[in-house]
């Protein structure tokens, strides 16, 4: 199958050039069968490696799907033992980031706060 590939992409690649060619009225090229089979096994390199890299984030993907869906699970449980989630969600963000940004933004809010006659 990878080889079948690799011999399409080849020969898409040939009419590609020889159209563009054409186009600008250049000469045909004769036909080289020692290029023709660099340039197949070329092409069949690059769709070997690229299937890796679409393989290798495709199983990236599922485990990322795998555990949002457990964290899901934790924030479900959490719930039901009467935990608010918004806050806990708030919590965990916060313990995320620097407490002298934390504290920055809390004076901040405080200040706005009082502007407004919300204290």
């Amino acid at each position: 199958m990878l080889d079948e590939i690799a011999n399409t992409a080849a020969t898409e690649m040939r009419r590609a050039d020889e159209a563009r060619k054409k186009k600008r009225g250049a000469p045909p090229m004769k036909s080289d069968p020692d290029f023709e089979q660099a340039a197949t096994s070329a092409y069949g390199v690059a769709a070997g490696e690229l299937r890796s890299f679409v393989e290798r984030f495709e199983r990236l993907e599922a485990e990322k799907k795998e555990i949002a869906d457990q964290q899901k699970e934790v924030m479900a449980e959490a719930k039901g033992r009467g935990y608010d989630v918004k806050v806990l969600r708030k919590v965990i963000a916060l313990r995320k980031r620097d407490k002298e940004d934390i504290a920055e933004e809390e004076a901040v809010l405080e200040m706005y706060k009082a502007a407004l006659g919300m204290e």
